[in-house]
């Protein structure tokens, strides 16, 4: 039964509002971390649009340029980089999938991907369930995967159906629509809808995912509701500066005018800034740890929570180790008591059994046998005879066999 909380007025300062300035403090000297992944097929400007959002070279082909060649295969490549506003630290790191979607045969394209998000859970895992593990685990978990999708003006590809499928259940996915300006206004938006009854009828939850999500501040709700009504968003990417209106603005020039990024008119690219970085980038972060991870926690422990603890052997027996009576008749579930068992049982049929090789050897063996038995009966009967029907007695019967082994 849960206990009755009460609300009490305090009757002089305590300081409590002071927590706010500690967790900031304390939160500042750490620093943050953020791991983004673009998702697409080569030519939809991901580079770019990466560069546009955090307004620097932070993606590997501009840190790394290289001459593109279609990957056999697809590829995973991160890169990382610390960069640093107003005193706030931020390691960014940026995750490309060169080859995704560049096939002939594109089926399975997705699968190197979901390895990847995959094998960072089991990271962060080894290192939070690990005996010694450090005062903070780094946090390598990808936190936002930015899917490109074609401008075809169509509808969504088969790909790119089945490869939000997998990845909604693993990874926060937001969906935007590619180099917009190739689309009018209203070829853009008549796309929009299409795909929006894609995802719905293919059943792709896409962030942020107002059902499921677990916000209580109605605000949040409202907001979040108002943008899935613009998913996917329609961007334009652009490091190059010109000048409208005596004003320095990011755009791609053309032969009619300048588009300009970061206009709204022009396209939507400062609403996906904003919710990545300014009001989701912290949800983007709770997400990942409480829904996607959790899961695959559950998912990984849920292997070994139904193993018997009295099957697990840590430690195996002593070999000096004497073993009880009892188990030198009886079998044992023990871990070495049962070798032990088999073995004895062993040399006592080898020992009992004569062998008949038709030679004086084997008589003189056997006989020797029987002498040494008549006289370990007869020490523990005090000479005695032996009891009625030849039956020797429980006690006497192990100690023969024990000095028969020792011939």
């Amino acid at each position: 039964m849960k206990g009755h909380e009460s609300k009490i007025d305090l009757e002089g300062y305590v300081g409590i509002d002071t927590l706010t300035e500690q967790i900031r403090k304390k939160a500042l000297r750490r620093g943050f971390e953020f791991n983004i992944m673009v998702v697409g097929s080569s030519g939809l400007g991901k580079s770019t649009l990466v560069n546009t959002i955090f307004k620097s070279k932070v993606s590997r082909q501009s840190c790394q340029p290289e001459e593109y060649a279609t990957p056999k295969t697809v590829e995973i490549k991160s890169i990382s980089h610390v960069i640093e506003e107003k005193g706030i630290r931020l390691k960014l790191t940026v995750t490309d999938t060169p080859g995704f979607g560049d096939q002939i045969d594109n089926s399975d394209c997705w699968v190197p991907i979901l390895q990847y998000i995959n094998s960072q859970y089991e990271k962060y895992m080894s290192e939070e369930i690990s005996i010694k593990r450090s005062k903070s685990i780094p946090d390598t978990r990808v936190h936002c995967c930015v899917y490109f999708i074609p401008p075809s003006g169509h509808s969504l590809r088969p790909v790119d159906i089945e490869a939000m499928k997998k990845l909604v259940q693993v990874v926060n996915v937001i969906p935007v629509i590619a180099k917009s300006d190739s689309l009018t206004v209203d070829e853009r938006e008549q796309f929009r809808k299409r795909i929006q009854q894609d995802l719905q009828e293919n059943g792709i939850r896409v962030y942020p995912n107002v059902e499921d999500g677990d916000y209580e501040d109605e605000e949040e709700v409202v907001a979040n509701s108002k943008l899935m009504q613009r998913i996917p968003f329609a961007v334009v990417g652009s490091t190059n500066v010109h000048k409208v209106e005596g004003k320095e603005v990011l755009g791609r020039k053309t032969r009619w005018g300048i588009v300009q990024v970061e206009n709204e008119e022009h396209c939507e690219f400062s609403q996906l800034r904003n919710m990545i970085i300014r009001t989701h980038l912290q949800d983007l972060k709770e997400v990942t740890a409480q829904v996607h991870y959790e899961h695959y926690r559950h998912e990984r422990l849920q292997q070994v929570r139904n193993v018997p603890l009295d099957t697990v052997c840590s430690t195996p027996p002593s070999p000096l180790a004497t073993p009880p009576p009892h188990a030198q008749v009886y079998e044992s579930n023990s871990c070495g008591s049962s070798r032990r068992t088999s073995s004895t049982t062993h040399q006592r049929q080898q020992l009992a059994t004569p062998k008949h090789n038709g030679g004086s050897s084997g008589s003189s063996v056997q006989s020797r046998r029987s002498s040494n038995t008549s006289q370990v009966s007869g020490m523990k009967n005090g000479g005695g005879a032996t009891p009625k029907g030849g039956a020797t007695p429980k006690n006497n019967g192990q100690k023969a066999a024990l000095a028969e082994s020792d011939i």
